[in-house]
Formats: structure tokens, sequence, C-alpha cells
């Protein structure tokens, strides 16, 4: 499958048209951005890590139940993914405090919840992905209410199945952001990444950050946070 015109460009990806007007081309940058768009950086080889760990989690998933927009691994930084409209509704679950949560509830990082949270933000740069309810993002029509309760089901899912799998690799799957995008018959299935960029990891001895994290606070060796979730995944 060959990329044709170039469709979008994002802070960490480029997205391919290809003769196939159903299927599009990721492609993964090694370009790095926090703080909405304020802090700026390369982590080196960053794109491979989160489309060969992204396609992983992904097919993964598919083994258990929850559809994605996977297709086919092309190469080390391109993916041929299934063409979606994103639903403008960011999804974040959290297992334990940290982040922008610590910080809005004024509570300490590392807080294990009894029952993981979830919370949806607006899919909107110029508004800065702000928070938004159910109520909120049926009243502006960014979805159903079916397509939300199939959305939060999907994403309690996708918990589930990766939080058991990182804990069996001695890693805490602390919070995730999910995006799920819909099919022109209208299903529903996961899209975007799950990486390091997406994900916070912590090692479930030390409570080592093994994400972005590492960029977002100048705490040093960013690539092998990278280089070492990409280990426990793939052994490598």
């Amino acid at each position: 499958m060959e990329k044709t015109v170039q469709l979008y460009e994002g802070k960490a990806k480029k997205v391919y048209a290809t003769d196939d007007e159903n299927l599009v081309i990721v492609s993964y940058k090694d370009d790095a951005t926090a703080f909405d768009g304020l802090k700026k950086g390369t982590i080196l080889g960053k794109g491979v890590v989160n489309n060969r760990m992204s396609n992983y989690l992904m097919q993964l998933l598919e083994k258990n139940g929850v559809p994605t927009h996977f297709v086919e691994e092309l190469n080390d930084r391109e993916t041929l993914v299934k063409k979606v409209k994103i639903v403008a509704l960011e999804v974040i679950i959290r297992n334990i405090s940290a982040g922008s949560f610590a910080k809005r509830f004024g509570v300490e990082e590392g807080i294990v919840f009894a029952e993981p949270t979830i919370e949806f933000s607006y899919k909107n740069d110029e508004l800065h992905d702000p928070l938004m309810n159910s109520y909120h993002a049926v009243a502006l029509g960014v979805a159903t209410w079916a397509e939300i309760d199939r959305i939060k089901a999907l994403a309690f899912k996708v918990n589930e199945v990766l939080k058991a799998y990182f804990l069996e690799r001695n890693v805490k799957l602390v919070d995730f952001k999910l995006e799920f995008g819909r099919l022109p018959d209208g299903t529903i299935v996961l899209a975007d990444e799950i990486s390091p960029d997406t994900c916070r990891f912590w090692d479930a001895v030390t409570n080592e950050k093994l994400d972005k994290d590492r960029f977002r606070r100048d705490l040093g060796n960013v690539e092998g946070a990278y280089s070492e979730m990409m280990r426990r995944v793939f052994g490598e």
C-alpha cells in the first residue's frame, strides 16, 4: 500500500491517503510537545517505540474484544489503519492519582483508587481541550448517548486488559488517554495510539517514571525510559 497525499500533520504523527479510500497510513514522528505545545523538543526513536508498541497493544486488545483501527504494520514508523472520523472526545482513565488530577484536586501523586475513574475532555486545540461531561458532549453533538455508553465500556475494557498486561511486566498503568473514531457505518473503534506519549507508566517497584513525564518535567533520560518500555513489551 503506497502513500499518496498528506491529509494531516499533528504534534506526533502524519496521516497520508492511500489508493483505498477506507485506509490511511499513519507515520510517527520523533517530535515531542507538552503543555499545549508550549514546550517542544525531540525524543530520538520515539516514533519507532510509539508505532510498534501501539500496534502490538492494539492487536492484544482486538484479541480481547476491543475493535480498533489497526490493519497492518508497514515498517518501524508507519502503519496502515482504517480511516475513521475521530470523535472529538478525549477519554482519560485513571487508576492512580497523578498529573493534572493531583493538581486539580490538591492531592498527592500515587493514591491508588479503589476503582478506576473516567473523564472526558473536548478535543479542541484552540480551546485547550477543556474538560466536558456526557451531557455537554450530547448537547454539542460530539457523540450520542449510545456512543458515549459504548466508549465508556470499551475504555474500561482497555484498562482491564492493559493494567493486567503491564503489571506482568512490572509496570503500573497509572493513567492514559484514548481516542475513538467512527467507521463509515458508524461503528465505534479505538483509534490514535497507546504509548509512553499517551500513558503514564511507573515501574511497579521503584515508581520510576517510564513515560513522557520525563520530558514534561525535565527529569532526564527520556529516550532511556521509552527504550525501557520497549524492552518490557518486546523483550528488546
